[in-house]
């Protein structure tokens, strides 16, 4: 699934489309976007619960009124992997489009075992009812289907296992996930008089997943023995999003105003079930094996001891079905007290309901949230070039989690999580063709929780994350183009009692990124890049540790003609082995290693 970390803060729900919540996890394909907006920083004023570093929001490619094109890309990798996309916008008379957006993907990388194929499609209406008012209708299905790597495990030094490096712990009969989305979206954008603009959204998607597994959950290096764990889980969920917003600008007195209200409805209703792993030779949830001759074959291997041992998924770990409702209301001004000064201020109210039904022990619970997400902000311009802003925010996550399922009964009853944000920056548009940004910042999280020598008393956590960033983009010359960024993140993990003296999983203290472009001609033009990543700590106990490393990718793109380019995308340029991400201690992600994609896209 996708699971991105903002700030040490990782999420698979802060992921939206065009402003609307899409919390399920799976893999977004990018086939129909017109651009993706990272935003950092708590963001509950437009996008409610989550946020708590920060948002990714997909911006979908819409209809064109007056122009017609088809355009396709295909794209082949080195491991035999294949893509291949299709955008068509046509006309329906003067004042109504259609835009197509589809691929079709399969998959294929450096590890044994891994295949898979995925398929979307999008068709997009639009129509210009009169000339103040355009009406949106988007269909999107998506289904993929892929084999499930967990990566290896680590050893007695807390690191990834090199020597196993070729080792995939899981099945290749049984390790799979399949997953299918259906969404359908309108919107309706209004432009009234005096400068104000509004839109109504609706959106219905539902989503039916399948992950089925098994994985390393624990490593003796002395021994070379690895336990394997697995389960089978299930999720049918569907949501429902209703919207609606308006901005306008006027004055009051001698002051500007900038003015956004809105409201936002969404229901969910959310059904996941998780059966656990039996292995007939050890009796129970988990089996031993020799790592370095590992096998399985649809449920059956040889374990640790020589014996045959096989898996039946049967035992139910749990069973919940989730309903939520959730009403929200916000407002923000943006005021202009002075020509260079401004202040950002606003806030959002939610209600949040939610009620869990816990099938397996027939339990019953439910609760509502009600937060209120404050945000205020100043700019100041000495001069035009030069923008200095503060900002505050904060933002909350109820107890049943990102995934609704964790409202337990240890966790009924108590207030969300809540973040703030405290930051300040400056931007510095060097030209009309290069920015400069600089941002320092205080990410607090407070988490009320049951004391642990006294669990009729409650005890307020406070955990810490403070940073800078800085980053650069845009033209060094007519030729020459970079974008580059660099991170620095530094926390200690809190309890009750205090400072833990560990520092927070996944997060790294450095991490710096460039990529340069350089257009030799009209014709010919080569990229250049390098990530670096500092070692962090794969588990909250800091026994684990992600080594840091360097990569370098590189391209090269060629115009054709004026309809066609051909491109080629190198990454991992010096073959260095590389251990990106871990999900847990003894899963840790194998980089690839050197490979290329070799693309043509092409107007028709």
């Amino acid at each position: 699934r996708d699971a991105i970390v903002f700030r040490g803060q990782r999420s698979t729900a802060d992921f939206f489309v065009d402003g609307v919540r899409d919390d399920v996890q799976y893999f977004r394909a990018l086939y129909n976007v017109e651009r993706v907006e990272i935003l950092r920083g708590p963001s509950a004023l437009q996008f409610g619960r989550g946020g708590t570093g920060g948002v990714v929001n997909r911006v979908l490619k819409k209809p064109v009124l007056d122009d017609e094109f088809r355009d396709y890309g295909v794209t082949v990798n080195t491991f035999g992997g294949t893509l291949t996309e299709l955008d068509i916008n046509q006309t329906l008379g003067a004042d109504a489009a259609v835009r197509l957006n589809t691929f079709y993907e399969t998959l294929d990388n450096h590890r044994d075992f891994f295949d898979g194929e995925r398929f979307g499609v999008n068709p997009t209406f639009a129509f210009q009812v009169t000339p103040n008012t355009r009406v949106d209708v988007s269909y999107e299905h998506n289904n993929h289907d892929r084999f499930i790597d967990r990566g290896i495990p680590t050893g007695a030094n807390g690191r990834p296992v090199a020597r196993l490096n070729d080792v995939v712990f899981g099945d290749p009969d049984q390790n799979i996930s399949d997953f299918t989305s259906n969404v359908i979206t309108a919107r309706v954008t209004q432009d009234f008089a005096n400068g104000w603009k509004g839109s109504v959204t609706a959106s219905y998607g539902d989503y039916d997943k399948l992950y089925q597994n098994y994985y390393a959950s624990g490593y003796d290096e002395a021994t070379d023995v690895v336990t394997i764990d697995g389960y089978r889980d299930q999720t049918v969920r569907s949501n429902f999003v209703l919207t609606a917003d308006a901005y306008g600008e006027f004055q009051i007195g001698s002051v500007d105003h900038k003015l956004l209200v809105g409201a936002e409805f969404t229901q969910t209703a959310s059904d996941q079930f998780r059966l656990n792993t039996l292995w007939s030779g050890s009796g129970s949830d988990k089996d031993d094996f020799i790592a370095s001759t590992f096998r399985l074959r649809n449920g059956s291997g040889i374990d640790d001891t020589g014996a045959v041992t096989t898996n039946t998924f049967g035992p139910l770990n749990d069973d919940t079905r989730v309903d939520i409702n959730t009403y929200s209301f916000f407002i923000q001004d943006e005021m202009a007290l002075a020509d260079n000064f401004d202040l950002h201020i606003g806030a959002r109210f939610d209600s949040f309901d939610y009620d869990v039904f816990d099938a397996k022990n027939n339990v019953s619970r439910s609760q509502t949230d009600n937060t209120v997400s404050p945000r205020v902000g100043l700019i100041y311009k000495p001069t035009e070039e030069v923008s200095l802003y503060a900002s505050y925010s904060k933002t909350f996550l109820p107890k049943s989690g990102n995934q609704f399922a964790n409202l337990s009964s240890s966790n009924l009853g108590l207030d969300p999580n809540e973040y703030s944000n405290l930051e300040a920056g400056i931007k510095y548009e060097l030209n009309d063709d290069f920015l400069f940004s600089a941002a320092v910042f205080k990410l607090e999280e407070k988490s009320p929780q049951p004391e642990d020598n006294d669990p009729l008393t409650l005890a307020e956590v406070e955990t810490e994350t403070t940073g800078f960033e800085l980053e650069a983009r845009g033209n060094l010359t007519d030729q020459w183009s970079i974008i580059a960024g660099y991170t620095y993140l530094d926390g200690e993990q809190v309890d009750e009692n205090g400072p833990k003296g560990l520092r927070p999983r996944e997060l790294p203290e450095n991490s710096f990124s460039i990529w340069n472009a350089y257009q030799v001609n009209e014709q010919f033009g080569l990229g250049l890049g390098m990530i670096y990543q500092d070692e962090s700590f794969i588990n909250n106990s800091n026994s684990a540790t992600l080594p840091s490393y360097v990569r370098f990718d590189a391209a090269a793109w060629y115009q054709l003609n004026d309809n066609t380019r051909l491109q080629v995308n190198i990454e991992n340029l010096f073959d260095k082995d590389y251990y990106p991400t871990s999900h847990s201690t003894h899963q840790a992600t194998v980089g690839a290693p050197i490979n290329a994609a070799f693309s043509i896209r092409s107007s028709f």
